[in-house]
């Protein structure tokens, strides 16, 4: 059961491993990411930010996907955690049954110079927004949420 897809730029942190884990009530986390699978000592790093007991998953996100849709996957309750507006809508296109998806934290680090700020952690270029209106007409109930105690604010709201 995916509980949640966060979009979140720095993947796994702080406020994922103690709160957004609680909040879930999470056994796992799949980490969808092209880059981080592909480098051994940053999944480490990233492993190492979780509590004892939250099962990690690092792959590509085609992978994720496959592995998401496996029937094994149905008996967890997991967070999924990309990087980007783009993949999350790659994923939630195959994947129909994921029960929140939250934009937390992007665009923060970006050098971009066309950023449409939506909150104090959400900036999005125009692609990106173009990307989020796509992610909205996937899962209407999209919502922006650095931490479980913020208020949802609707994604519709800016597309």
């Amino acid at each position: 059961m995916i509980k949640a897809l966060r979009v979140d730029e720095r993947l796994i942190h702080g406020q994922i491993a103690m709160m957004w884990s609680k909040e879930l009530g999470i056994d796992g986390i799949v980490v969808a990411n092209d880059s981080a699978a592909a480098d051994k000592t940053r999944q480490m790093v990233l492993k190492m930010a979780v509590p004892n007991g939250i099962r990690v998953i690092i792959r590509s996100v085609n992978e994720a996907i496959t592995l998401l849709k496996d029937p094994r996957a149905n008996k967890m309750k997991l967070l999924v955690i990309v990087q980007t507006i783009n993949d999350a809508v790659t994923v939630c296109k195959s994947i129909s049954t994921i029960e929140y998806v939250n934009i937390g934290n992007v665009g923060r680090m970006s050098n971009s110079s066309d950023l449409n700020i939506l909150s104090k952690t959400v900036m999005l270029s125009t692609p990106e927004l173009i990307a989020l209106k796509e992610l909205v007409k996937l899962y209407p109930e999209t919502a922006l949420q650095g931490v479980p105690q913020e208020s949802r604010v609707l994604a519709s709201k800016f597309v």
